[in-house]
């Protein structure tokens, strides 16, 4: 939305209200991420940048701002938008992240109308924090994802139970807990967790716990304030006055300052910092002290694209390059799959039989993923679309 701003867009943006302010924080840091990056390049001899000069990112802080101011009205789940002439929008509960939908548009040229749902991405029923996604209505075409299309999640409780035996053995060895987080949501339901192991005896209530993430840490304060987006029994204990992200021995730490001192601990700390798939963030210093340590664990429990470093530690690899250096693999490897926020196979193929669509195009997912889910698919015609394929309606 920052690079369309600077592009030129002027058009106004409408989103949930807890999406307007994830966006904000999202794109905000973005941009900063961005120009620092721009910065490092010039000074590394690249293009642009020098002297504090961020045009050479792809977009800057100022281009975040201007589009903020973008943002118009507020869409309620379930309530109907005029957008233009000939085209209303529904905002349907997806159930993925704070705020995220599903868009139901009803279109009208002249004499001939349709529909097109578009699923965005779809959530993971049965979880304890958000609402599973809402029942979609139906639709002529549908619009979907297929990131999970080609596999069944295993089921949250052995998932949990996976987590824990996890934190006490690495404990007991005397080392670290590294957990790769993605800053919104999957932070938010860890700390969920690891509260109801330490109220249940599961974990000790000593266990100290650093959630290393100025973002996750922001979007944890955002969770606080939407309730409304939450199942009815986690909406209950924040009316209760019992913040179920509030563990004992939780510490913010949003400094840098705070995170480098974060690497003198040797162990029985769980360390919880971005990126989920370590791309990027301060997840890949901690990587870097303890990668090599035979008595810690890194903790993996979202998914990790192909060619991320997160991919090439959960695929095996003997040895990764972190900031230029070689890291020998030492530390135990755990992939949880349990936590995805993503609906699986079974859930989307429910959610699409759900539309009647007669058409159905299946975008964001891997070739493989999008190619088996499309030979579960019955009556309706499947596309997968080309780049610049255009389709009448």
């Amino acid at each position: 939305m920052p690079l369309l701003a600077k592009r030129g867009f002027r058009g106004e943006i409408i989103t949930t209200s807890a999406s307007r302010e994830l966006a904000r924080l999202v794109m905000l840091d973005a941009a900063h991420l961005l120009e620092e990056d721009a910065r490092h390049r010039a000074r590394r001899g690249g293009h642009g940048g020098a002297n504090g000069d961020t045009t050479a990112s792809f977009y800057s802080t100022l281009d975040a701002l201007n589009c903020l101011d973008n943002f118009g009205r507020t869409a309620t789940y379930a309530q109907a938008l005029d957008v233009t002439a000939g085209v209303k929008a529904t905002f349907i509960d997806a159930g993925h992240i704070l705020g995220s939908a599903s868009i139901f548009l009803q279109l009208a040229e002249e004499s001939h109308s349709t529909s097109v749902l578009f699923s965005g991405d779809l959530g993971n029923t049965g979880r304890v924090l958000l609402r599973s996604p809402a029942t979609p209505p139906r639709a002529d075409n549908v619009v979907m994802e297929t990131t999970y299309g080609d596999r069944l999640h295993k089921s949250l409780g052995p998932s949990i139970d996976e987590l824990f035996e996890a934190i006490t053995e690495t404990f007991k060895r005397g080392g670290n807990v590294i957990i790769p987080t993605f800053a919104l949501e999957r932070a938010q339901e860890l700390l969920y967790f690891l509260k109801q192991g330490i109220s249940t005896g599961r974990l000790a209530e000593s266990t100290q716990v650093f959630l290393d993430s100025p973002m996750a840490i922001s979007a944890t304060e955002i969770f606080r304030r939407h309730p409304e987006c939450f199942e009815p029994a986690t909406a209950k204990l924040f009316q209760g006055s019992h913040d179920p992200f509030d563990l004992p021995g939780l510490h913010f730490t949003r400094e840098s300052a705070e995170s480098v001192a974060l690497n003198s601990i040797r162990g029985g700390a769980i360390i919880m910092a971005g990126s989920g798939m370590c791309t990027g963030g301060r997840v890949r210093h901690h990587l870097q002290h303890n990668l090599d340590r035979d008595n810690s664990a890194i903790v993996f429990v979202g998914y990790a694209a192909a060619g991320t470093l997160a991919r090439r530690i959960i695929d095996g690899a003997k040895q990764v390059r972190i900031f230029g250096e070689e890291i020998a693999v030492r530390a135990r490897i755990y992939t949880i799959n349990g936590f995805s926020a993503h609906a699986d196979q079974a859930e989307l193929l429910a959610w699409q039989s759900q539309t009647g669509a007669k058409r159905t195009f299946l975008v964001h997912g891997e070739q493989d993923s999008m190619t088996k889910f499309a030979a579960h698919l019955g009556d309706t015609h499947v596309e997968m679309p080309m780049q610049n394929q255009s389709f009448e309606l």
